[in-house]
């Protein structure tokens, strides 16, 4: 689930990547999971490091850098 902050962005289409630190996927690609009046569908999947989190993509996920992204990715 998309924290509120971040889901009218998701819902308008500004938001188009999200960063989750997971020990093992909790989504599919090609899977489509509830939010709220809609849903969000997955169109891939791709593992990335901590040296991978830059601050443009913690600002095009949503957040205001990388430390905001990492206070709210972390579902481990």
């Amino acid at each position: 689930m998309f924290t509120k902050r971040l889901r009218d962005g998701v819902r308008r289409g500004d938001i188009t990547l999200s960063v989750r630190i997971w020990k093992t996927p909790r989504v599919k690609a090609g899977g489509r999971y509830p939010m709220e009046d809609g849903h969000i569908a997955i169109d891939s999947i791709e593992p990335i490091g901590f040296p991978d989190i830059t601050p443009e993509l913690a600002r095009a996920s949503g957040f205001l850098g990388v430390l905001d992204l990492l206070k709210v990715a972390q579902h481990v």
